[in-house]
């Protein structure tokens, strides 16, 4: 009989990376929350070393910030978020229309799939709308064929984290907002590229609009 092995799971910087930069975009850690790197190297077993690294990656990439007691998840910049959003805007429409010149067969079949998953769903959790939202969203980034489209959008997605309530729990937009995203696949199953750049660029527009009334909600609470 062929003797068993067991490979231990590998834990580096990259891999503790991955799992904060996880935690912080479904808001595991709330705006201020400090990350410590005695508390993670203690977490994952690891010395202080590749917690360090994962840290600085995190940093960088603006989901940490240096505070007066070591490095937190940012607080929320209004001024910043509405910049976010117009530049959305005009990306999520070019990523769009783009999708519907160069999608194939298998982009279609997923944006599908995860349409009929997000329908399925019975009064999903903010957390949940936000996580499979953005699926949604990165799957038609990924159509579009362009790396360098997808890669800045990937990036301004990030920076909506620290937001504390998605607009896709105010009133009725959730279910809204998978009504555009299927109207948004059949502009792109159509290659109709005009008629996907119109639906997504409403479909942002309405985003920010929510996102400023929540904003001035804040401000005056």
């Amino acid at each position: 009989m062929a003797e068993r092995t067991e490979v231990a799971t590998r834990v580096d910087g990259d891999t503790i990376f991955r799992a904060l930069r996880d935690e912080i975009l479904a808001g595991v850690h709330p705006p201020g929350t400090a990350l410590r790197e005695v508390v993670i190297s203690e977490r994952f077993g690891v010395s202080r070393t590749p917690v360090r690294e994962a840290l600085s990656r995190l940093q960088h990439e603006r989901l940490l910030e240096r505070a007066a007691r070591g490095l937190q998840v940012p607080q929320i910049d209004p001024q910043e978020v509405i910049q976010i959003y117009d530049l959305r805007v005009m990306l999520e429409e070019e990523a769009a229309g783009q999708a519907a010149l160069n999608r194939g067969a298998a982009d279609l079949l997923r944006l599908e799939a995860l349409a009929e998953r997000d329908r399925a769903l019975r009064d999903p959790d903010d957390t949940t709308r936000v996580t499979n939202n953005l699926e949604f969203h990165t799957t038609l980034w990924a159509a579009a064929r362009n790396p360098v489209l997808r890669d800045l959008l990937q990036r301004l997605s990030t920076h909506l984290v620290h937001t504390p309530r998605s607009t896709l729990s105010v009133g009725n937009r959730w279910q809204e907002a998978l009504t555009e995203h299927e109207a948004l696949i059949r502009a792109v199953a159509d290659q109709r590229s005009q008629d996907a750049r119109a639906i997504a660029r409403a479909h942002m527009e309405t985003a920010r609009t929510l996102r400023l009334q929540l904003l001035r909600t804040s401000v005056v609470d």
